[in-house]
């Protein structure tokens, strides 16, 4: 991005030296062009990490030339952090589903032996393998059912 030409989706940070400005630290995205100013949205924090503000400003052309260009912040993230965070997502969903369960203790219990019956029952049990894989599933719709909604 040359200061004299920006285009819409530029990334740019607002000069580090200037404090008179109304613009919070971090970085934006040219959302548009006028012939003497550029709209501005914040989309991350000082860091360069995602953020969504809703911030829009406007600055002018000229003040644009001091802006220093930036990443965009969607998608930067290093493996570790991206690893990370999925892990803490997957212990949440859990502990919400945990929670769902617990919410209706009784059903979850007669959904848990549904599945049990349904995996097991055909070693004490003699009927159609087709029951058995009705009650299987019946079990498996109840525990998620109950899981995802409590």
């Amino acid at each position: 991005m040359t200061p004299t030409e920006p285009a819409v989706y530029d990334h740019v940070r607002p000069p580090a030296s200037d404090t008179d400005s109304a613009l919070s630290p971090g970085v934006y995205r040219v959302v548009g062009v006028g012939e003497r100013t550029v709209t501005l949205l914040r989309v991350g924090d000082a860091d360069g990490y995602r953020v969504n503000t809703g911030e829009v400003a406007t600055v002018d052309r000229d003040a644009l030339a001091a802006f220093a260009p930036a990443d965009n912040p969607d998608g930067n993230r290093p493996l570790g952090e991206r690893v990370r965070r999925f892990a803490e997502s997957v212990v949440w969903n859990l502990r919400a589903f945990v929670a769902g369960l617990l919410a209706r203790p009784a059903l979850a219990v007669v959904a848990l032996a549904l599945v049990v019956v349904g995996h097991q029952g055909h070693r004490v049990l003699s009927v159609p393998e087709s029951w058995l894989t009705a009650v299987y599933f019946l079990g498996v719709f109840g525990v998620v059912y109950l899981g995802a909604r409590g």
